[in-house]
């Protein structure tokens, strides 16, 4: 027989009166973020999945249905429509807003006069509010008398249509998008700070070019940043709808009618809470399969001090 089996278990030493004290203590600090987080983060959570499964619309009682929501999701021409241009805007706006804001890091990265006035410059605009930001663009791409179309007519080009065209107006989107790069552009700033001197250095005395310490240096040293980015880029992309809805409301012809502006136009202007709560965890179904997909193929990103 095992002795150590035999040997009686160890009490564990009972808690004195001040650390009694202390636990208590730090549970009535946290006690009022537990509770936001039960009630405003856990509880929605919870409760949008029952009501996934049920056929709610605010006034009476949620009727249970099961799946049904789930099934007609797949049977909506909209919901397909939404999903598309989701996605396409994703696909489109992601890869020009990383490559965008990596360039201009780049270029504020080097010694020149006012530098700190220039990275204000092109930082602000990810801070100035949405809506203003979508009322400003709106003006932008008017295609009547807005600044870009009379800016492309001085030289002879006639303006597209821009927001009020079906062909342009996820274009049009696009290229507002692009305005806010200015938060990837200070992470880019911090990553590229952190490159040390010393690999550009040995890489001069080799003989390297421009192009091969960008290759060989900055963009590997860089990668963990270029994957944050690019995953904060999809969640963002997977729940744009401030500047849409403002924009455009969806139209012209649903060209424009991503997914979560769908999924409150079913919620809050048709009541259909049970399908939109069904919406709602498909869509994180989407996001959560794309973030799956991003940490599996991650295999070119470095991590200083790792083989």
């Amino acid at each position: 027989m095992d002795d150590r089996a035999a040997a009686p278990r160890a009490r564990r030493p009972r808690m004195t009166r001040r650390e009694r004290r202390a636990l208590w203590l730090g549970l009535a600090f946290v006690s009022p973020w537990l509770f936001g987080f039960l009630v405003f983060t856990a509880y929605p959570v919870f409760a949008s999945l029952y009501f996934s499964l049920t056929d709610y619309n605010v006034v009476s009682s949620p009727r249970f249905v099961g799946l049904r929501n789930y099934v007609d999701l797949w049977r909506d021409p909209l919901f397909g429509t939404s999903l598309y241009n989701t996605l396409y805007l994703a696909a489109i706006g992601i890869p020009l807003a990383l490559f965008l804001s990596l360039a201009i890091a780049m270029l504020l990265n080097t010694r020149i006069r006012f530098q700190g006035a220039f990275r204000t410059i092109y930082f602000l605009p990810s801070v100035v509010p949405a809506v203003a930001v979508a009322l400003l663009w709106r003006w932008f791409l008017n295609p009547d008398f807005g600044p870009v179309n009379q800016a492309l007519e001085a030289v002879g080009i006639p303006g597209p249509g821009w927001l009020a065209d079906p062909q342009w107006s996820k274009p049009a989107l696009v290229l507002a998008s692009l305005w806010g790069v200015g938060g990837s552009m200070v992470i880019y700033l911090a990553g590229l700070q952190n490159v040390p001197v010393q690999l550009y250095e040995a890489a001069d005395l080799d003989g390297a070019n421009r192009a091969q310490r960008l290759r060989y240096i900055t963009l590997p040293m860089l990668s963990p940043v270029i994957l944050f980015n690019l995953i904060m880029g999809i969640i963002t992309s997977f729940q744009a709808f401030t500047n849409i809805y403002i924009m455009t409301g969806g139209g012209p012809s649903n060209s424009t009618m991503v997914y979560a502006l769908y999924l409150y136009q079913n919620a809050f202007q048709f009541f259909k809470m049970g399908y939109a709560s069904a919406m709602a965890w498909v869509l994180m179904l989407i996001t959560a399969a794309a973030l799956a997909v991003i940490f599996r193929t991650s295999g070119w990103v470095h991590y200083e001090g790792r083989t």
